[in-house]
C-alpha cells in the first residue's frame, strides 16, 4: 500500500483524550496496510507556557537554551501518543528530531532542515512499527537541539515526507481543508477540492493560517502531494495541495481572497530622487530584521520622491522611529505611518491566461466606496492595502464579485 506521513498540529492532541483519537485513527490508517509516519506538536498551548517559563528567568533568554526548553513540548507528545498506539494493539516508536538525526543548521529558534537520515525510521517500518518522530525540532552538526520557528510541524513532516519520498503528507488540523477565504468572515466561503502549490504559497504569505508558508515552500519544491483534514471529522478528501500540471481541467480565475489585519503603513515623504535613496531607507530596516512587504514609490516633478511600504503591525512603532531617524539624514520632509491598515489579495492561476482581473477587483471595491492606498501585483496575485475598518466588507465584496460562493 502507500507510505503515509501524518502531521497532527496542537489543537489535535491537546488533550488526552484527543491524543486517543489520533491513535485511533492512525490505527485505521494502519489497519488498510498503508505504512505511516506521525508527526504531532506540543500540545496546544505547551509552548507558549515554556516561553513564558524561559521568560521569568530572563527577559532575553539565551537562544540555544530556549531550543532545548521548547523541544521538549513535543517530546511529551510523542511518548504520550506511541502509548495510546500501543493501547490500540499497534507496535510504535517514538522519537525526538535528533535521534532520528534531523539535521539542522545552528539558527537557534529559527533553524533550516539540511538532511535527514531515514535509515531507522525505514527498518521500524519494515518491521511493522508505526513510527512517531517529533517535529518542530532536529539537531546541528554539534549536537545541539534546535527548533525550526514557529509552525515548524508542518515543516518537518513534509522534510519526512520528502526524505522517505512518501506518497502522500496529511497535514491534520482544526479545520477539514482550504477555503476559498475565511468562513467566520464569509459563511458562503467553499472549500477548495485542489489548489496548486503556487496559490496555496501566495495564499499562505498572505494572511491564510492553514499551512506554515515554510512547508508549502518545501513541499513544492520536492514535489511532495499535501493533503489538508480535520482532526476533528470523520475522514473526507479534505483540500490536496499538488502542482499545476496535476491539474487537468481548467482552473478558475480567482482560488481564493486571501487577508491580513496586521498590516502598518508607512512613508517617507519629500525624498531626494537619487540612486541608493531606496537602499538608505529599506537597509537599516532590514538590518533590525524587520519584513518588508508592500512598497510603492512615486516620483514628482520636482526632484523628490515619496517613498511608501508596509510592515507587520508589531513592527510599526519601531520602524517609525527608525524611519525619522533616516529622513533627517536625507533631509526628507517627513515620515507619515498608519497602524490601522490591511491587506486584501486575490489569489489564482487562472488570471495568468484571463485579462481583466485587476480592473474588475478595483470596480468591486469601487462600488463600495472603499478607498486603494496601496497596490501589488504578480503573475497569480493582485493586494491592495486598505482602512482596517473595510476589510470584512472588502472580503465579502470580492468573494462574490469572482463568483467564489457558487458551487462549481
Amino acid at each position: 500500500m502507500a507510505l503515509i506521513v501524518q502531521k497532527f498540529g496542537g489543537t489535535s492532541v491537546a488533550t488526552t483524550e484527543r491524543i486517543k483519537n489520533v491513535a485511533k485513527r492512525v490505527a485505521r490508517w494502519k489497519a488498510q496496510g498503508h505504512d505511516i509516519i506521525v508527526v504531532p506538536s506540543a500540545m496546544s498551548g505547551e509552548t507558549n507556557r515554556l516561553i513564558g517559563l524561559a521568560k521569568e528567568i530572563s527577559s532575553v533568554p539565551d537562544p540555544r537554551e530556549l531550543d532545548v526548553i521548547a523541544s521538549t513540548g513535543e517530546q511529551v507528545t510523542i511518548a504520550l501518543l506511541a502509548m495510546a498506539m500501543h493501547a490500540e494493539g499497534l507496535k510504535a516508536k517514538s522519537y525526538t528530531g535528533p535521534q532520528v538525526r534531523v539535521l539542522t543548521d545552528s539558527t537557534f529558534t529559527k533553524a533550516r532542515i539540511l538532511q535527514i537520515d531515514d535509515q531507522r525510521i525505514r527498518k521500524d517500518l519494515a518491521e511493522g512499527n508505526v513510527v512517531v518522530v517529533a517535529g518542530f525540532q532536529g539537531a546541528d552538526e554539534d549536537g545541539n537541539i534546535t527548533t525550526l520557528g514557529r509552525g515548524g510541524s508542518d515543516t518537518s513532516a513534509v522534510a519526512l515526507a520528502a526524505a522517505l519520498q512518501a506518497d502522500e503528507c496529511q497535514i491534520y488540523t482544526d479545520v477539514d481543508g482550504v477555503y476559498t477565504t475565511d468562513p467566520r468572515v464569509v459563511p458562503e466561503a467553499r472549500k477548495l477540492d485542489t489548489i496548486t502549490f503556487e496559490e496555496m504559497m501566495e495564499m499562505a504569505s498572505l494572511g491564510s493560517k492553514v499551512l506554515q508558508i515554510r512547508s508549502v515552500e518545501f513541499a513544492g519544491k520536492y514535489k511532495v502531494k499535501l493533503r489538508v483534514l480535520s482532526s476533528f471529522q470523520d475522514e473526507g478528501e479534505g483540500t490536496l495541495i499538488t502542482v499545476e500540471e496535476d491539474n487537468t481541467m481548467e482552473q478558475p480565475i480567482i482560488s481564493g481572497i486571501a487577508f491580513s489585519r496586521d498590516e502598518a503603513k508607512l512613508t517617507v515623504l519629500g525624498v531626494p530622487d537619487l540612486p541608493g535613496i531606496a537602499y538608505k531607507i529599506l537597509g537599516p530596516i532590514a538590518d533590525a530584521n524587520i519584513d518588508v512587504d508592500m512598497i510603492i514609490q512615486n516620483v514628482g516633478q520636482d526632484g523628490t520622491t515619496d517613498f511608501s511600504f508596509t510592515v507587520n503591525r508589531a513592527d510599526y512603532t519601531k520602524t517609525l522611529e527608525m524611519l525619522k531617524g533616516v529622513a533627517s539624514d536625507m533631509k526628507a520632509r517627513g515620515v507619515t505611518g498608519d497602524a490601522k491598515t490591511c491587506k486584501v489579495s486575490a489569489v489564482g492561476v487562472g488570471m495568468r491566461s484571463h485579462p481583466g482581473v485587476a480592473s474588475k477587483m478595483f470596480g468591486a471595491l469601487a462600488a463600495e466606496g472603499i478607498n486603494i492606498r496601496m497596490i501589488s501585483t504578480s503573475e497569480i496575485k493582485i493586494s491592495v492595502v486598505l482602512e482596517e475598518k473595510y476589510l470584512e466588507l472588502a472580503v465579502r465584496v470580492l468573494h462574490k464579485a469572482f463568483g467564489l460562493d457558487q458551487a462549481d
